[in-house]
């Protein structure tokens, strides 16, 4: 394993991000060129078949992260899946990590499960993390400690959003989760044709009620189940992504099935605007709105794009102008939390051969320098 040389310096030890501690390397770039792939490829049938499988070989065979999410004290959940890779059915393994603020592995777990099975998912909330329920009701939902402990989560008929509710699904069944009292629920006073929401860390929920009539969409915030005010969505757009965090919200404009900008506010839905030009080019994304990428930061900057890249982020809170992120390796997903930036690159189905640059990566300056992850 060699170290990753970035501008000019050689790391030493492991390098914090975001709280986290991240390791840079150049490991794992193995591919069909170096005569390693037979290895890799009997090691990673091995690990699927196996009932009772070591975290680490399923952390190795799928060579990057599929998810990271973040707690509050910094601490890192990074979940990993090794799926079929001829076929879409058969054998699977899943695995999770728990990196401490440290970069010292805290604790992990790995399970043989099946390629059609929905993979875990977790969020970061404060003192650990999440399970997000696989299913349609909150069956499958529970609690880890940052010290990698299951605890159980009281499931109840609706809850008031307060601060640091965390947002679980915002698709039926809509679901929050309440980290102080462990409780998973639905929230209170959803309007009944919501169809996106955003928890921010005010605990204000933002939804967009739209009707499936002529009747124009409008964005609806409230606290604790009451009803703080609404906007409308301008006219000839319907809404798609929201998100929400350091006093902005946004809701990403779509016209046809392409994203054509954003309606946002960076003073808690005081006031608001329509962005439809600027320094993102909206008419050059080649995805179609379910592609889009929009993340608010703690800070109030907005993280713009797609699925694949490019991305565009703030220069400051009033999201008043943009610059696109330079990223060191392809990124198939890109995510924040707080205000560090995290990437991942990976392969879009699963494979033998790892591809340049998998693994995850960081940045704590805006996409200015990025640290990679050892997960060896």
């Amino acid at each position: 394993m060699g170290w990753l040389r970035e501008h000019g310096r050689r790391p030493v030890g492991l390098m914090a991000a975001g709280g986290a501690a991240l390791a840079l390397t150049a490991c794992g770039m193995v591919g069909s060129a170096d005569g390693r792939s037979a290895d890799r490829e009997t090691m990673y049938k091995r690990v699927i078949e196996e009932r009772d499988p070591r975290p680490s070989d399923v952390i190795e065979a799928a060579g990057a992260p599929a998810r990271v999410v973040r707690a509050d004290d910094g601490s890192l959940l990074l979940t990993y899946d090794a799926g079929n890779v001829e076929d879409d059915e058969g054998p699977a393994a899943f695995a999770w990590r728990i990196v401490g603020p440290d970069g010292r592995t805290v604790a992990e777990h790995a399970e043989h499960t099946d390629a059609e099975e929905t993979p875990a998912a977790f969020e970061g909330a404060s003192g650990g993390f999440v399970r997000v329920p696989p299913g349609e009701g909150t069956e499958g939902a529970y609690a880890l400690g940052t010290d990698g402990k299951r605890h159980k989560v009281v499931v109840e008929t609706s809850v008031g959003t307060r601060p640091g509710d965390i947002l679980l699904q915002d698709v039926e069944p809509i679901l929050v989760y309440r980290p102080t009292t462990r409780t998973v629920a639905p929230p209170a006073g959803v309007p009944h044709d919501a169809v996106g929401l955003a928890v921010d860390e005010r605990g204000t929920l933002w939804s967009l009620d739209q009707p499936l009539t002529d009747t124009a969409g409008r964005v609806v915030r409230q606290r604790e189940g009451r009803t703080l005010g609404t906007t409308a969505v301008p006219k000839a757009y319907t809404g798609g992504i929201l998100a929400a965090g350091g006093g902005t919200a946004a809701l990403s404009l779509v016209q046809g099935e392409r994203v054509r900008g954003l309606l946002l506010t960076t003073d808690d839905g005081g006031h608001w605007r329509t962005v439809l030009d600027g320094d993102i080019p909206w008419k050059d994304l080649q995805g179609g709105p379910e592609s889009l990428v929009l993340k608010a930061l703690a800070d109030g900057r907005l993280l713009v794009g797609e699925e694949g890249g490019p991305y565009w982020l703030a220069a400051d809170r009033t999201n008043s102008a943009f610059h696109e992120l330079r990223t060191p390796a392809a990124f198939t997903s890109l995510t924040v939390a707080d205000t560090t930036l995290y990437g991942i690159a990976d392969a879009t189905t699963s494979t033998y051969d790892l591809v340049k640059g998998e693994g995850l990566w960081s940045s704590r300056d805006g996409g200015s320098t990025w640290r990679r992850y050892d997960q060896s």
